[in-house]
């Protein structure tokens, strides 16, 4: 019992005093490591943090840039209007491969991309190829045979026309509908679990398995991106979801419940990404649910925040951060506008429609939401992506291969229509679509698992194309010598959340402290000001935004006005030459933001908008490469930008 008091004292002395006195040594049982001296304990057991400032963080270094919507021949509008490249194509290129493009162009990225969705449209999933192939299932139908007669005999067009209205009027063969339980339907869902297998290299590349629910009433565009965190083994067990009933449905909560069922059933993990508000007509976030004319209920409010974490806020049909009319004080909202009707140009836009279909409005209506139902089924994050026709996820502004294999590099195509209804007055040209956009995801490595978990919790931005880097993090005690450190990610995610995150338990007399950084695109153009955007909840139940300029470009040139607006940063774009310089702007801009507005009774959001200088858009790039003329109405300039997600802010009960 001696030995033991004796040995228990030693090694308290060893822990509390850092070494061994000649006594206590003394009395210490034999061993055969020796002792430790206090000079030998210092070395181990360092009170400074490592020298490597690199060692133990586990938190996201760099964001990965993708695409979460590419459509493949596999699609039945994109391989019906001309797409002959499929995944395993979509994937090459993603990658870097030079591909040759639909219509035979030699085309490659600037950069390789680090991961991809595949999201092909489940309804009539693999239709095309089969049609064009003449496959027996396509000609066993007398309407089939006729109009695979048609495309051979270069009347493509209008067969995929009378194939259309047949599909919209409910008259299209019940044998040629590539549904659940056609062998054609599945052995095209077999293709695209086989090529992301194929293509997914956990570290260096991500090939999600997903595919779109193309839910469309009333020609209302509600459509989702369906994605899978697994892989084959489970994705491949249970067929996508589609909106033909019976099998499907056009409805969300169903699509919700189909969800529910495959997680049941594999053990995986799904979630969906809702896209194009802007083409819905008040459809995409409802405060009265469509078709029943009944408020939104807390059921709906759950199923829609678990399964819709994110929002493509950006893409080729348009931009959907927010609107003039819903915006009027913001000198940067009328950018990239598609609000001429909606996606089936079935029905005119009409401005009372509008606060349903962007996310600024869906982020304001989210919060009214919650303090009524105590759920916010519109506390989504963002991201941009391309919903590419293609095959290709092209969209550079020098490098944009259009919308669809019928809107390519052309001499023409910018004055082609892309969809018009007479009937209703309605029309869009292609020289309107966006070069837009890109997901970027802060994860920890690039793989399917960790980057669907940073999807999942909201730690993502959208670009329109640039792959600007931006940081944003939210806490109560952030300093202005915060932005003056070169790792700001540590002091970030040390005194604060990120982006995506939630803000509670406002200490009294506090408010809100930003700190958000952004550095340029390395082949892009300089940066013009990065903003914060404020949207709250006042105690009369009363939404309101505000615009916010943090940091900007030309500091020492460029003041804020008596108005309170930023001196223009100017422009540099040779319109003629299609080109620019980074003589104006900032290469990176960072700093440290506090609300001077805070009132801690009030819910809030504040998300992040990183605006570039102006640059050369598409259609001047078009105008040079092609030697042509373009009208006066079409533009020539954009100002690239990204949306972070929001953090929030909610009152303590």
């Amino acid at each position: 019992m001696k030995t033991k008091k004796t040995f228990t004292a030693a090694v308290a002395s060893l822990i509390f005093l850092g070494g061994a006195t000649a006594s206590v040594a003394q009395e210490m049982p034999y061993t055969d490591v020796g002792v430790l001296d206090e000079e030998s304990a210092e070395r181990i057991f360092p009170a400074k943090p490592d020298y490597s400032p690199w060692v133990g963080r586990d938190f996201p270094s760099r964001p990965f840039f993708g695409d979460t919507h590419l459509h493949t021949a596999l699609s039945f509008d994109a391989g019906m209007i001309g797409g002959k490249l499929m995944p395993s194509d979509g994937y090459r290129f993603a990658k870097g491969e030079e591909v040759i493009s639909n219509t035979g162009q030699r085309v490659k990225l600037s950069r390789p991309l680090d991961f991809i969705v595949v999201a092909d449209h489940s309804d009539n999933l693999g239709f095309a190829p089969d049609f064009f192939a003449g496959a027996p299932q396509i000609m066993s139908e007398p309407k089939g045979r006729r109009w695979y007669e048609m495309s051979q005999e270069g009347k493509a067009a209008e067969a995929f026309n009378e194939l259309l209205v047949d599909y919209g009027q409910g008259t299209f063969p019940e044998g040629l509908r590539y549904q659940p339980g056609n062998p054609g339907f599945a052995a095209a869902w077999e293709t695209i679990v086989e090529a992301a297998e194929e293509a997914n290299d956990p570290g260096r590349f991500t090939a999600f398995i997903g595919y779109e629910w193309t839910s469309m009433p009333g020609g209302n565009n509600l459509h989702r991106n369906v994605i899978y965190r697994d892989g084959g083994d489970r994705a491949g067990t249970m067929l996508p979801y589609t909106t033909e009933q019976p099998l499907g449905s056009d409805d969300p909560r169903d699509l919700y419940k189909w969800m529910a069922s495959y997680e049941e059933k594999t053990g995986g993990r799904l979630l969906a990404i809702a896209h194009n508000g802007n083409v819905s007509n008040g459809q995409m976030f409802p405060v009265i649910e469509p078709g029943t004319g009944k408020e939104i209920d807390l059921s709906y409010a759950e199923a829609r925040q678990r399964w819709e974490p994110l929002y493509e806020v950006t893409q080729t049909k348009g931009d959907s951060e927010t609107h003039p009319l819903l915006s009027p004080n913001d000198e940067f909202a009328d950018y990239g506008t598609w609000d001429f009707g909606n996606m089936g140009m079935t029905e005119a836009k009409e401005p009372g429609m509008l606060p349903y279909e962007y996310a600024r409005s869906s982020l304001l209506n989210g919060l009214k939401m919650a303090g009524k139902l105590g759920k916010n089924p519109y506390a989504f994050g963002l991201v941009g992506s391309t919903d590419s026709h293609l095959g290709i996820a092209a969209i550079e502004e020098d490098n944009f291969f259009g919308k669809a294999a019928s809107a390519e590099p052309s001499a023409e195509r910018w004055e082609h229509v892309f969809v018009e209804n007479e009937a209703v007055g309605l029309k869009i040209m292609n020289w309107e679509a966006m070069a837009s956009g890109y997901a970027a995801v802060w994860a920890r490595e690039n793989t399917r698992e960790s980057l669907f978990d940073a999807m999942q919790r909201r730690e993502t931005y959208a670009t329109t194309g640039s792959r600007m880097v931006v940081r944003f993090f939210g806490g109560w005690d952030f300093e202005a010598s915060d932005a003056h450190n070169r790792m700001p990610a540590r002091i970030g995610y040390a005194k604060g959340v990120p982006m995506g995150g939630e803000l509670k338990d406002a200490p009294k007399g506090a408010a809100p402290t930003f700190l958000v950084a952004a550095l340029k695109d390395p082949i892009g153009a300089n940066l013009d000001r990065i903003q914060i955007i404020k949207g709250w909840l006042d105690d009369k139940n009363e939404t309101h935004e505000k615009v916010y300029d943090v940091a900007w470009g030309d500091a020492d040139k460029r003041k804020v006005g008596r108005d309170g607006k930023l001196e223009p940063v100017g422009s540099t774009v040779d319109v003629e030459n299609a080109t620019w310089t980074n003589t104006i702007g900032d290469s990176e801009l960072i700093t440290v933001w506090k609300d001077p507005d805070f009132d801690p009774s009030q819910a809030a959001f504040y998300y992040v908008r990183v605006i570039e200088i102006p640059t050369p858009r598409w259609t001047a790039y078009d105008a040079k490469y092609y030697g042509v003329k373009m009208d006066d109405e079409v533009p020539m300039v954009t100002t690239e930008r990204a949306y972070t997600s929001p953090i929030w802010y909610q009152p303590n009960p």
